[in-house]
């Protein structure tokens, strides 16, 4: 890594990327949900599913084998990428056949004879979608972020504006589809282009010797990423075969990925994987346990304030983003908000910084999945959305115990470290403290609109929780005097943009 290699540039330069990816994409869900009837909301869903499941599990890890690969042997980066080309492609193609040639794997799989005729379309998208977003790790493992960034809100742009467009002048789902074909598309010919430009010849770089080693690295990763998708994501199909087309629309809803939380989690990810991978390389482990406490706490300072005004104002949320028809969503919702502060734990990246761990995590995740799977079948035939939920929640929980104790001592995380859980802590009861003003606030709103109630106890929230993050002396000196350069240059800023300025 270069001497001037910053963790928190590269984090921020990805993370403003995908905030401003997320915001031109976040109005689609809004505007679905009012131009489609119930339905056919359920079965956007239940397409955009399997294509999501597609591009999580296809990849079997190989396009992320760059952030390992590429800092150690920049020199081999034509094959690396040539090589991530090429599994992408044939991964797509495999899956699009299959689909084609068997759509009852869909129909029966989610309950909706009416998905057979998408099968080979989603297999289509899902193949382009593969290949196109090979960019981004292969651009930031490359210390290319900006790039990365500028990608993300381009094709989120283009995204959001297609598929927005599809639905307010069509309000099909068959339209939906369309438009993302053509995204992914357009998105492919970038990632092609980009490839290219950086790579000039890459497509005659193939090294089987290099292909085994990026399979023998992202096999197990891979397969374990399986199982995590599976974790993540198999409630949905058991809610959709076991309630049907309708209740799936409202328990997504319910399971609605709160905004930016992904793009945090991703953005601090991305960078952390190429970082760790570098000082296990050299074996600074004590530098890995620092790193990942001062990530951690980062991330806290957001997620654990998002889930309690979040946990307070749930219901003018749900009924503000998606109408009253979707108010059932409403306590699937708050239980799915209790995996918040749980993000804040970062365990992937190390994972895949230590090679050696790899087929331990498998076993962990296969004994997990084996738990879900049992569990979400009988408390989801009884309790529906709400029994699948809790049962995702719990098993997460006790996951990410299982590995924070098998990683502990591999960071070199010991009793002089445990200062590092003193501002996690603070921010908790932070948190706390302000959900319980805020309530009181809300209280007194009433028969208030949702958006009214949600503007004033976001202000209440907000206040009160910086004043207790300030009260109980989380911030460092550095950052009170980040915060204040932050202050004097937007205020400098402002007054160049004055009317009267000059």
């Amino acid at each position: 890594m270069p001497t001037s290699y910053s963790l928190t540039r590269n984090a921020a330069w990805l993370i403003a990327g995908k905030a401003l990816a997320f915001a031109a994409t976040f109005a689609l869900p809004l505007i679905i949900v009012r131009r489609l009837g119930p339905f056919q909301v359920g079965m956007y869903q239940q397409v955009f599913l399997v294509i999501n499941t597609l591009i999580a599990v296809l990849p079997l890890s190989v396009s992320l084998s760059a952030y390992y690969f590429m800092p150690r042997e920049p020199e081999r980066a034509p094959q690396l990428v040539l090589n991530i080309c090429l599994y992408s492609l044939g991964a797509g193609a495999l899956a699009w056949a299959a689909l084609a040639a068997f759509p009852a794997l869909l129909t029966r799989t989610l309950n909706n004879p009416q998905l057979a005729g998408y099968a080979p379309w989603i297999g289509l998208a899902a193949t382009l979608l593969l290949f196109g977003s090979a960019l981004e790790p292969v651009s930031v493992a490359r210390g290319d972020v900006k790039t990365a960034s500028a990608f993300l809100v381009a094709s989120s742009v283009t995204r959001g504006l297609l598929m927005s467009a599809a639905a307010l002048f069509f309000a099909t789902v068959p339209a939906l589809v369309w438009a993302i074909i053509l995204f992914a598309a357009m998105q492919s010919a970038a990632t092609l282009l980009y490839f290219h430009a950086k790579f000039p010849r890459f497509w005659r770089a193939f090294d089987p010797s290099m292909a085994l080693r990026q399979l023998r690295y992202a096999a197990p990763l891979g397969f374990s990423g399986i199982l995590w998708y599976c974790e993540t994501d198999l409630h949905n199909y058991f809610v959709s075969h076991l309630a049907g087309t309708i209740a799936f629309a409202v328990y997504s809803y319910g399971t609605f990925d709160v905004p930016f939380i992904g793009i945090l989690i991703e953005g601090v990810a991305a960078v952390l994987i190429s970082r760790l991978s570098y000082l296990e390389k050299i074996g600074d482990h004590g530098a890995i346990a620092e790193i990942l406490g001062a990530a951690s706490r980062k991330l806290a300072f957001f997620f654990f304030p998002i889930t309690g005004v979040l946990l307070v104002t749930s219901r003018e949320f749900i009924l503000f983003l998606f109408t009253s028809r979707f108010a059932a969503a409403v306590p699937i919702f708050r239980i799915n908000l209790c995996l918040l502060p749980l993000a804040s734990v970062i365990i992937d990246p190390v994972i895949r910084a230590y090679t050696k761990f790899h087929s331990t995590l498998v076993r962990i995740r296969t004994a997990v999945f084996l738990l879900l799977t049992a569990a979400l079948w009988f408390f989801t035939s009884r309790y529906g959305g709400l029994g699948a939920i809790s049962v995702v929640v719990a098993t997460r929980y006790l996951e990410t115990a299982l590995l924070v104790l098998l990683l502990r001592p591999v960071v070199g995380f010991d009793r002089h470290h445990l200062r590092l859980l003193r501002d996690p802590a603070k921010l908790a009861a932070a948190a706390v403290f302000a959900a319980a003003v805020t309530e009181l606030a809300r209280l007194s709103l009433a028969g208030a609109r949702p958006f009214d109630v949600l503007a004033v106890s976001g202000t209440a929230y907000l206040i009160a929780y910086l004043a207790a993050v300030v009260a109980l002396r989380v911030p460092t000196t550095e950052e009170w005097a980040m915060a204040r350069n932050l202050l004097r240059k937007s205020t400098t800023r402002l007054r160049l943009r004055s009317p009267t300025a000059g």
